[in-house]
């Protein structure tokens, strides 16, 4: 039946990654984010599972921005036959590229090296997918404005509109036959280091929200404040900084940041280490979209002349074997891989290390395990005791928490017919549900995965 819309939740459903929404609708198949599962077994073993629908008939791609879990699955879509445009704001694109890019190169280095260590059950370990595989999908991207209506076909047009939360994302409104779904992908803070507060939607539908932190507020703690007693803790005792970090958005905060206190005088000049390819490689990106954030050409050269950029992993080591106090900032923010690893395996065993956690921990990562007090850790088959201080600070949170989010709906002028809470783990999700409905009397549904839902327009 044409005027009907069937939407598949295929990832983000009851769990925080995977993102992946496929709507068909008039004849058409579009797929909004196409991303990886992170964290629980379970959950990463769903990224080797082929796509339980058609590939080969999805039309197009929309992505809301460029983190993993929501391209990270783009060159599987490639490789089970899709062969449509994946369309995004150009900064979006951009990011996207550096992270498939690094993926791939993770991917690749993961498998060689649990070959050759022999700590695998598979024989042989192969890489999820390799550099060519993301080239491959990086030839379908195609750029677009964002707050410009593009009409797909007489009965679907979509927009993009700005949110906040790293730099090129936005939320998505798709109408259909003038009946309007928003997604609204990962939703940024009011009040940001770099970048400018989100856009708000005006009008939904059938409204799917992030729920990320739905139950719960972030802490009114003084980011500058904490930042600067943990880096003196950590000179008192002669030792090392650690900060896993996320490439996109985090890393960039916390070199300016960093750079901020040392201006004002607040922190000595401690040596401050930045080992993240992407990471480096998102810098620029930040340089060729200044548009898009809130940073001055004078302050984003000053931050970057701050910090030591390296370039290679001999210089990993030579910074391991340094034996000055230092800050090393290394990805990634969950600890599931990335330069961090090898800095962590090194020196999580000495009391005189602090680990600093800055940004959403998912179930079964590292990241979550250390920040529920791990005694000990696993790190390419073997276990590392944890003797180092693990510290949280989650005023650096890219996501919006439970006040900012109905914020952000508070000037949708209708009342949503749908209000699907994704993106969250299930207490979270359910403690949003609660809320809404207090606040708003909105119906909310809280989608299982793999399940699919139809409307009529």
């Amino acid at each position: 039946m044409r005027n009907k819309v069937k939407v598949h939740f295929l990832g983000a459903a009851g769990t925080v990654t995977g993102s992946k929404f496929l709507v068909e609708a008039f004849d058409k198949q579009i797929l909004i984010d196409c991303g990886m599962f992170q964290g629980l077994k379970e959950l990463r073993e769903l990224n080797w599972s082929p796509l339980p629908v058609s590939v080969k008939d999805i039309d197009i791609v929309l992505l809301t921005h460029g983190h993993l879990d929501h391209v990270g699955y783009l060159p599987k879509l490639v490789q089970q036959g899709f062969k449509g445009k994946i369309l995004a704001t150009a900064p979006t694109l951009a990011i996207a590229e550096i992270i498939l890019r690094d993926s791939a190169k993770i991917h690749e280095e993961e498998a060689e090296k649990a070959n050759k260590e022999h700590y695998t059950s598979h024989k042989p370990a192969l890489p999820f997918y390799n550099t060519h595989d993301a080239e491959k999908a990086i030839k379908h991207f195609e750029s677009i404005n964002k707050d410009e209506w593009i009409q797909y076909t007489d009965e679907i047009s979509f927009r993009f509109q700005y949110n906040g939360h790293i730099i090129g994302a936005t939320f998505i409104e798709l109408e259909i036959n003038k009946r309007r779904f928003v997604f609204s992908g990962d939703i940024g803070r009011k009040e940001d280091y770099l970048l400018h507060p989100p856009q708000k939607p005006e009008w939904a539908d059938h409204l799917f929200v992030e729920s990320t932190y739905g139950y719960k507020l972030h802490p009114t703690e003084d980011v500058e404040e904490k930042l600067s007693e943990i880096i003196y803790e950590v000179i008192h005792k002669k030792g090392n900084l650690i900060i896993p970090s996320f490439a996109v958005e985090r890393l960039q905060t916390l070199i300016y940041v960093l750079w901020k206190l040392y201006k004002k005088n607040k922190i000595p000049a401690i040596p401050i280490f930045i080992d993240s390819p992407m990471g480096n490689n998102v810098l620029e990106v930040f340089k060729q979209f200044p548009k898009w954030h809130k940073l001055s050409m004078e302050e984003y050269n000053a931050m970057c002349n701050h910090v030591n950029i390296i370039e290679s992993y001999r210089e990993t080591w030579e910074t391991i074997d340094d034996p000055r106090t230092k800050i090393v900032i290394a990805g990634s923010g969950m600890v599931t891989g990335g330069r961090v690893l090898t800095y962590l395996q090194q020196l999580i065993d000495e009391p005189k290390t602090t680990v600093l956690l800055v940004g959403y921990q998912a179930e079964g990562t590292r990241g979550r395990q250390l920040q529920d007090g791990a005694h000990e850790i696993k790190f390419f088959g073997k276990y590392y005791p944890v003797k180092a201080k693990i510290e949280l600070l989650e005023s650096l949170s890219a996501h919006a928490d439970q006040s900012e989010l109905l914020d952000w709906m508070s000037e949708i002028k209708n009342i949503p017919e749908n209000v699907f809470l994704i993106h969250g783990e299930l207490p979270a999700c359910d403690a949003f549900r609660v809320k809404i409905k207090d606040t708003y009397n909105w119906k909310t549904t809280i989608p299982k995965l793999f399940e699919a839902v139809e409307f009529y327009v």
